[in-house]
């Protein structure tokens, strides 16, 4: 990672990650005044959609795209647009070992583009991803215990919280080392 920051010193380090959002409420506790029960609307429905994100972690910016599915070809467009936010600048690529991070049409784009430059974290380290806690907030944000009225609304709003958000992370100088040689 140093070495990449010493050749490219405006070069972009990007932290990338999935996730699905549901319709449904997930329920947390919260906290009510005494004798307010709280009231959670929660929907038979399983409507989701497929979340794509990646956090700048020189930046805490986030970038993020709903899709309606998780495939080589929808993971290959997403990391186009990634590099069309940074045209000129390199990336390092941060991201887990899912099948749909290794097909065609991903190992196509990284062809085309030699400055992107992907590194795996480890397995089963999910932790280590600052795009996880990302998610992690936004879902505390906006999806746990939501009342939205439609499907539409809270992706809407789950979306906006992402985009308005700024997500600092000390990471670099904590993971960094692990993510180098645990690969």
């Amino acid at each position: 990672m140093t070495d990449f920051l010493q050749d490219h010193p405006d070069g972009q380090i990007i932290a990338m990650d999935e996730m699905s959002l549901y319709f449904q409420a997930t329920t947390t506790r919260l906290w009510a005044q005494v004798g307010q029960t709280p009231i959670v609307r929660v929907s038979p429905q399983r409507d989701h959609v497929h979340l794509y994100g990646a956090v700048n972690l020189r930046t805490g910016h986030e970038f993020a795209l709903s899709s309606p599915d998780m495939t080589s070809e929808t993971s290959a467009a997403f990391v186009a647009d990634l590099l069309r936010c940074y045209p000129t600048q390199a990336i390092l690529l941060l991201w887990d070992r899912a099948k749909w991070h290794k097909g065609k049409a991903v190992k196509q784009v990284l062809a085309d583009h030699p400055r992107l430059v992907p590194v795996f974290f480890p397995p089963a380290s999910p932790h280590l991803n600052p795009q996880e806690h990302v998610w992690s907030q936004a879902r505390a944000a906006v999806s746990h215990n939501h009342t939205f009225a439609t499907f539409s609304q809270l992706i809407q709003a789950f979306l906006n919280f992402l985009s308005s958000h700024l997500f600092p992370f000390a990471w670099l100088n904590k993971y960094a080392p692990a993510i180098l040689f645990e690969t």
